[in-house]
């Protein structure tokens, strides 16, 4: 018998354990049709008890809120748990829950041990959640958003593989909330969330989107549309507008308000991501939204959007606007724009103008000048009427604010310019660049408002006081300032082309007038960057020197990158004029100086000097052979020679800081004026050309000058020979040079100076070297020659007595002398 049992026992056993494994095969064939719409990782398949479900239902009897928490529950033999909790709502009503605890295992996005799933777009609670749109799946630490439903039901599904689980998993509050305020009006039959807003049936109301303020749902297309009567606006205000944001443009999740009945009538703008007091006006009696969020796999949550609409007759009429140039922009209640047409003008007004102006709105006036690459305007306000009754004289209430650097590209609102209120009249303003902005605000009072005239001036960024006719002509006095700055038209930024422009320096008096180019650089189609007088056809500027007489001298043309040296005026010139010119095609960005005006030194203080009644000499610069100084300075050689004969100047020494080729001669400059009718010739760098290393004068005059300005750095300076030339037409009469075939005074030959010019040594050639015998070497060599002489002649004594002695006896003896006789002592000349 007990084998019997035994036997018994065991094929229990068999039929229990295929009992399990169908419901097991049966089971997960379950969890895999579900995968489709949940992912759930397990070890082992969850196992339903109907204790940890739980089902919560809105009636006339029991609460419309209450407390939910995570199950009480053990999972043995590494099994794991799925508790459904289900919220119904009443037929007028939505379910709304809050997490206030949230301590699930593992972390976003795997959840893979333990995690809540949410549905909150159920629309017929007997449906298998498989059917319905996932709403987003957590666990760790962070509390999910609020939600509510989109219908009457909503559901969460807990999983845990956890061996016991707590309340402190997870809490949260319900709440079955009426759901009319989502009734925005009219709806559609085929739509949860599109309704027409009748302005007979509902003027004004709340306006939100279709889940409000919980997380709203993926691939929603709400459509709202407001229909007003004639002489109405429309007006939307977002209180609280939180989308998700996909860019600048709103590629994702967005809200869409157009200017009329439909979305084929104008846009007023695409919105998205989180803005603060949105605000729309209609232009007319209609308005249409659209609301549009995408089906994505990330996880969002905002909120969407909560507002107000209205309809009114008592927004601004928009009449005022038309009148001249302006245009409304659309969406706000009277904001405008008014674009420049090249120096064009107009007139604004204060709403409703000219009888009294609405309480309690804002308009906004932007003025803008333009702005590209061939214009660049400012603006120039003047008004003519004003009155803006206001409590305060601090115009807190009503005002208007002006704006003159625009600070509304940046949202700078509070940093106006200027704010006027009350009966005077606000000065003429002028922008700093072509933005202008009013903010016109009436405040609780009532006024005939202001009227102002605004013209848009070409602006050529240049300091200096511009002509009366606003070309580009600027003047600079003495009177007004020593010292200062001008600049082409524009700089740093490019000239503009087809210009020309004047600047006109005026000095008193017992003044000269001195420019430095910092930066030089014209629009150029040389292939050298070097450009100068003739070279220049293109753009190019030209300094003129003016005589008190109007006569009129040019230091020269310049372009390309070949900046002009340091320029004075002469003495007895307190007058100067630079000329801009560029042509039709291309530009560049053109230059910037300094000017000065200062007292005319005495003529001592000149390092140079007047030369004349010679025919040879030698210029050097200031310290030669030693570097020229690195400060400001001002040399004139004025070379003159004798009637129908020339200056030929030619140098064997130059090192003077600066480019030609490169950046010109900012700094230091030599000039030289071979024909003082046209303009000079610019020397500097370490190299010199055919055309610069020797020059003859066009008469009998030529003038050399050398300047440096404060920036200079200082180098080697230079060292000039000059000659008076005839130009031999058959015979010369004095020395002939061979190649050069100058006439030159036969005085300069063999001076060891070549005078006949570069390459050209006639002068200095079969030349007899005479020495010139100092007197003191005279002197020394004829001392030198006596004492030769002398000890010759004593050495030849002294062989002479030597050979005598040479010839007594061995034995003979000298005669003593007496001994009462002082003994002499005897000096030979060899000690001498």
């Amino acid at each position: 018998m007990t084998n019997n049992y035994r036997h018994k026992n065991i094929s229990w056993c068999y039929m229990c354990e295929l009992i399990y494994v169908f419901f097991l095969v049966a089971y997960i064939l379950t969890v895999v049709s579900e995968s489709a719409a949940v992912s759930v990782v397990t070890s082992f398949p969850p196992t339903r008890a109907p204790k940890c479900d739980r089902l919560f239902v809105s009636n006339s009897v029991d609460t419309k809120n209450g407390t939910f928490e995570s199950p009480v529950v053990s999972n043995l033999m590494n099994h794991s748990r799925q508790c459904i909790y289900v919220f119904i709502a009443a037929e007028d009503e939505r379910v709304k829950i809050t997490f206030n605890k949230f301590n699930l295992r593992g972390a976003p996005p795997e959840c893979n041990h333990e995690f809540i799933d949410l549905y909150t777009e159920i629309d017929d609670p007997v449906k298998e959640l498989i059917e319905t749109p996932f709403g987003g799946r957590y666990c760790g630490k962070t509390l999910p958003r609020t939600r509510i439903s989109m219908y009457q039901t909503l559901t969460i599904s807990f999983y845990s593989d956890a061996s016991t689980v707590t309340p402190n998993a997870f809490q949260g509050t319900y709440e079955f909330v009426n759901a009319s305020k989502y009734s925005i009006g009219t709806p559609a039959p085929s739509s949860i969330c599109t309704f027409t807003v009748y302005h007979d049936r509902k003027k004004e109301g709340l306006f939100v989107s279709p889940t409000y303020p919980g997380v709203y749902p993926k691939n929603l297309h709400c459509q709202y549309r407001f229909l007003g009567r004639a002489g109405q606006r429309v007006r939307l205000e977002f209180m609280d507008f939180d989308l998700f944001y996909g860019g600048p443009h709103c590629p994702f999740d967005h809200v869409k308000v157009f200017d009329g009945k439909t979305k084929n009538d104008p846009l007023i703008g695409t919105y998205c991501g989180q803005r603060r007091n949105l605000m729309v006006y209609s232009s007319a009696e209609n308005l249409y939204v659209e609301f549009n969020t995408l089906r994505r796999t990330a996880d969002t949550q905002n909120r969407g959007f909560s507002g107000f609409f209205e309809f009114s007759e008592g927004f601004v009429n928009l009449a005022f606007i038309g009148k001249y140039d302006a245009q409304h922009i659309r969406g706000t209640e009277c904001d405008q724009k008014i674009l420049s047409k090249q120096e064009s003008n107009g007139t604004v007004f204060s709403p409703n103008w000219p009888f009294l102006y609405y309480a309690n709105i804002v308009c906004r006036y932007y003025i803008y000048g333009m702005k590209d690459a061939q214009y660049l305007e400012k603006v120039r306000l003047e008004f003519d009427k004003f009155e803006i009754p206001s409590k305060d004289e601090e115009c807190n209430e009503a005002y208007l604010k002006l704006y003159l650097q625009g600070q509304e590209e940046r949202n700078a609102v509070d940093e106006y310019d200027h704010v006027f209120c009350g009966e005077t009249t606000p000065p003429t303003l002028v922008s700093d660049g072509p933005r202008l902005m009013l903010i016109f605000s009436s405040g609780s009072s009532q006024g005939k408002g202001f009227k102002a005239r605004y013209t848009f001036e070409t602006d050529y960024r240049v300091p200096g006081t511009p002509s009366p006719n606003r070309t580009c002509h600027f003047i600079y006095k003495s009177e007004s300032s020593k010292t200062g700055d001008f600049n082409s038209p524009r700089y740093p930024s490019n000239y503009p082309s087809s210009l020309y422009c004047q600047y006109v320096f005026k000095g008193l008096p017992g003044e000269q007038v001195q420019f430095v180019f910092n930066y030089f650089k014209t629009k150029s189609s040389l292939i050298s960057s070097h450009g100068y007088n003739e070279m220049c056809t293109e753009d190019w500027i030209e300094i003129y020197q003016v005589y008190p007489s109007s006569r009129e001298n040019k230091f020269g043309r310049y372009c390309s990158r070949t900046a002009p040296g340091p320029i004075v005026s002469d003495v007895g010139v307190h007058d100067m004029k630079v000329m801009l010119n560029t042509d039709n095609s291309d530009v560049a960005s053109g230059f910037s100086a300094t000017y000065l005006f200062f007292p005319s030194k005495p003529k001592f203080s000149d390092c140079g000097g007047n030369i004349t009644g010679t025919s040879n000499g030698i210029i050097i610069s200031p310290g030669f052979p030693s570097p020229y100084e690195p400060h400001q300075q001002i040399c004139n050689w004025y070379i003159t020679v004798q009637q129908f004969h020339k200056v030929l100047l030619s140098f064997d020494y130059f090192l003077i800081e600066g480019d030609p080729l490169e950046r010109g001669c900012p700094g230091a400059v030599v000039r030289v004026w071979s024909n003082l009718s046209l303009p000079p010739m610019e020397l500097c760098g370490e190299r010199m050309t055919n055309q610069t290393h020797q020059i003859l004068s066009s008469s009998s005059e030529l003038k050399l000058q050398f300047v440096t300005a404060d920036k200079a750095v200082g180098s080697g300076g230079f060292r000039a020979i000059w000659t008076e030339v005839k130009e031999a037409a058959t015979t010369c009469k004095d020395l002939l040079c061979e190649r050069s075939r100058f006439c030159i005074s036969s005085t300069l030959r063999c001076n060891q100076i070549s005078n006949c010019g570069f390459d050209d040594d006639t002068d200095e050639n079969n030349c007899t070297k005479e020495v010139s015998m100092d007197i003191y070497l005279v002197v020394g060599l004829s001392v030198g020659a006596a004492v030769f002489s002398m000890l010759a002649l004593c050495a030849a004594c002294h062989r002479k007595r030597k050979r005598r002695g040479d010839n007594v006896p061995a034995f003979e003896h000298r005669p003593q002398p007496p001994r009462e006789a002082p003994s002499m002592h005897l000096i030979s000349m060899e000690s001498v």
